[in-house]
């Protein structure tokens, strides 16, 4: 039985950085290298030319995503340096069978991608019998945040082809072992070894759970906890970021400067410093809940002061948010609080009652319902829909490992403009 082959998806834009990349991937144990399809959109075949002259001992993969013209697109890539070549599943039969008859021609071998075919089973038995040589189950990395892994689809795709399997879509070293365990005879990965701060000792990792696969019983994670596991990780700028600059509070300022704190949002309503619905959401919240208050933006009398802060922390909850004013500082500092306000007060109001807990608020410039996400940090307070929270913490650990590859980049001696070739994307 062969070994089991590591593939590193070089899903960059700029053709230097993936070589620089590639390089370390290969020191960590990586087998075949591959062009990926934003490097080829971006550098055209000049990119797999490149790889090929650079690794001249490698495989070296082409990642067309071709839809249409395969004979045209198979011939490029193969007289470009590549020696497999990479076609949709989905594609018309004609184009498959195209691109098999330029693959022969050529001496290449062609990779036929399932991403989005809607019976991944049937579709490889006819793939198999149009010649391809071999069929990649792939999860699409939109399809990734929201909680799709592809170890499902592998389970149907083995044993009913005969052709090599290639597994692709968020594959860590955990899930690498279990798609080795099941079958899998190539396994792609991409940002967990490409957006590495350490792409060698990544690529590594992976090589060594795939020599070494488990005994199995790998289980998809539960997505409550990962979301708050992921939120604690990041930070609110990564979470504005993924979400495309979206969600921002304003106006705020960390009372305790040091501190995060992540959770759902129990939602407070009062007016002008009365305290007692602020007081009232502390025995509505559970452990690991946010507090969003809002007080209208009244900023001369504060809702919220130590004894509310000490018995919001004996709760669980994890931190608060006031559209408004705060007071005791001293005292809640002592603590050392996740807090974030609009002023400090000394002057308190009275408990009249007035107000909503978990209804729909405004809070500082945002929309805030029971139940979104809250990610704050001395950034700032960031607001995730809880009906995207999964999808958005997993961006956000995306853009994480990106600044992670960036800044190991930077210190390696380039620089952020170099790095992010700017010149090249400005606006012309």
């Amino acid at each position: 039985m062969n070994p089991p082959i590591l593939q590193v998806a070089l899903d960059l834009v700029e053709t230097d950085r993936a070589l620089r990349i590639a390089e370390a991937a290969v020191a960590g144990g990586a087998d075949w290298l591959e062009a990926g399809t934003p490097l080829i959109k971006s550098e055209g075949m000049a990119a797999v030319t490149a790889l090929a002259k650079a690794f001249p001992g490698k495989t070296i993969v082409a990642d067309m995503k071709t839809a249409d013209t395969g004979a045209i697109e198979v011939e490029m890539a193969a007289k470009a340096g590549a020696s497999v070549v990479c076609v949709l599943g989905s594609a018309d039969d004609g184009v498959i069978a195209e691109s098999v008859r330029a693959g022969a021609k050529y001496g290449v071998k062609i990779m036929t991608d399932l991403l989005n075919v809607s019976d991944p089973q049937a579709r490889a038995r006819e793939l198999e019998t149009l010649g391809v040589d071999i069929i990649a189950v792939h999860t699409g990395i939109d399809q990734q945040m929201t909680g799709k892994n592809p170890l499902d689809v592998l389970t149907q795709i083995i044993g009913t082809v005969s052709v090599q399997i290639a597994i692709a879509g968020g594959i860590d070293s955990a899930i690498a072992s279990e798609a080795v365990r099941i079958g899998a005879d190539i396994v792609i990965v991409g940002g967990w070894i490409v957006r590495a701060s350490d792409v060698t000792g990544s690529a590594r990792e992976i090589r060594s759970s795939l020599d070494n696969p488990g005994q199995g019983g790998w289980q998809p994670p539960d997505q409550e906890s990962e979301i708050r596991k992921i939120f604690s990780m990041v930070s609110a700028p990564h979470v504005t970021d993924a979400m495309h600059r979206k969600g921002a509070m304003h106006g705020l300022f960390p009372l305790c400067p040091g501190t995060k704190a992540t959770g759902r949002a129990v939602t407070v309503q009062t007016i002008g410093g009365d305290w007692a619905k602020p007081v009232e959401a502390i025995n509505t919240a559970r452990d690991g809940d946010f507090l969003v208050i809002s007080n209208d933006e009244v900023t001369s009398v504060a809702p919220w002061g130590e004894l509310a802060t000490l018995s919001a922390k004996n709760r669980g909850v994890t931190g608060v948010v006031i559209d408004g004013a705060v007071r005791d500082v001293d005292d809640i500092r002592k603590m050392n609080f996740p807090l974030w306000a609009k002023a400090t007060v000394p002057n308190a109001g009275e408990p009249k009652g007035f107000g909503e807990i978990n209804a729909e608020i405004r809070c500082a410039g945002q929309t805030v319902r029971p139940g979104d996400w809250i990610v704050a940090d001395e950034s700032g307070v960031v607001v995730v829909p809880k009906e995207r929270a999964y999808e958005v913490a997993r961006r956000s650990l995306e853009v994480k490992k990106t600044e992670d590859r960036i800044r190991a980049e930077i210190r390696d001696g380039s620089t952020l403009a170099v790095v992010m070739n700017l010149l090249r994307w400005e606006k012309q």
